[in-house]
C-alpha cells in the first residue's frame, strides 16, 4: 500500500508538467529529487515539493526511510480553468482559460 501526497490548483497547465512526471516516474525518490532540482523549469520545483511531502508522509506513516522510497505513481490531472474575457476588436469578446492542475505522488517502499 502506497503512501500518497497530492498538490491541488498547483497553476501550471498539465501540458507542462508531463514531460516532468512522465521523467521520475519509477525512480527512488532521492534520485527523483536531485534530477529535478537541476531541471530549469520552475513546474520541477512544484513536482519537487510534491514528491518531498509523499516521502515525508510515508516516513511517520510507515516508519520508513527515505533511501528505501520509491515513487510508485505520479500522474498530473486537470484541474478546473480559470475562465476570463479580454475586450477584442468591434465589441466582441476574447476568451482567456488559464488551465491548472493536480499532481499525485505515490511512494512505497522499494522491497515491496
Amino acid at each position: 500500500m502506497g503512501i500518497r501526497a497530492k498538490s491541488s490548483n498547483t497553476g501550471i497547465s498539465v501540458k507542462k508538467l508531463k514531460p516532468i512526471v512522465n521523467l521520475v516516474r519509477g525512480m527512488k525518490v532521492e534520485e527523483a529529487l536531485t534530477t529535478l532540482r537541476f531541471m530549469p523549469s520552475p513546474a520541477a520545483a512544484k513536482v519537487a515539493k510534491t514528491v518531498k511531502s509523499a516521502a515525508s508522509n510515508a516516513e511517520n506513516e510507515l516508519m520508513a526511510r527515505t533511501e528505501d522510497l520509491k515513487i510508485s505513481e505520479i500522474f498530473a490531472n486537470e484541474a478546473p480553468r480559470l475562465k476570463r474575457f479580454r475586450a477584442r476588436a468591434r465589441g466582441r469578446v476574447g476568451r482567456i482559460s488559464r488551465r491548472s492542475s493536480h499532481i499525485t505522488v505515490v511512494v512505497d517502499e522499494e522491497g515491496i
